[in-house]
């Protein structure tokens, strides 16, 4: 289990630079959120070992592929995690369990391990958290600067459809992100000023 801090360097240097300045929800700081939301996973679950390790590798690399591509994202970075897991020697087995997880985070979710349920509900923990308005707002300007939304309307109709779609896969969000998620559904139906 050993590379691990080497990866997180690497994997942040490369965000750091490396990530578009329009990107204002898919940045670091949403890295460094998903990485601490699986560290509360692995406390909370008792996740031991090497599913702890592999977990944090896949929070780190989940968006990488973002430095070169808002377009298949996830089949970019999962690429580019390869290639650094092999530079810093990690075990091949491992490596295609990270890959996997990356491509569980691709939308619309299906994960089908304990992990990818993980890393999915990590990914997209603020839905169902009070910071949401705060979040989704950076992910308004940063649809809207990259062309994929032109109006309010158009996010507002966006945001209705994606969270009566989410669905939670763990326990925990379910029962703990789930109806705060259902709340903020609500009051974006019910406030147009949203």
């Amino acid at each position: 289990m050993t590379g691990y801090f080497k990866l997180r360097r690497i994997v942040l240097e490369q965000l750091k630079n490396g990530l578009p300045g329009n990107l204002t929800y898919h940045d670091v700081d949403h890295v460094l959120d998903v990485l601490n939301v699986c560290n509360q996973y692995i406390k909370r679950n008792k996740i031991k070992g090497i599913d702890a390790y592999l977990l944090r590798i896949g929070a780190l690399v989940h968006d990488l592929g973002f430095t070169k591509s808002t377009q298949n994202h996830e089949e970019v970075g999962a690429m580019m995690a390869q290639e650094i897991m092999e530079s810093l020697k990690m075990d091949p087995a491992h490596i295609e369990i990270v890959k996997s997880l990356i491509m569980a985070t691709k939308i619309p979710q299906n994960p089908k391990t304990d992990l990818q349920r993980i890393i999915c509900d990590s990914d997209l923990d603020y839905l169902g958290r009070k910071d949401y308005m705060e979040i989704s707002g950076k992910l308004y300007e940063e649809l809207k600067s990259t062309g994929m939304i032109k109006t309010r309307e158009d996010w507002v109709e966006l945001q209705i459809k994606f969270l009566k779609n989410h669905t939670f896969h763990t326990e925990f969000a379910q029962k703990n992100r789930e109806p705060k998620k259902q709340f903020w559904l609500k009051q974006i139906i019910k406030n147009e000023n949203y």
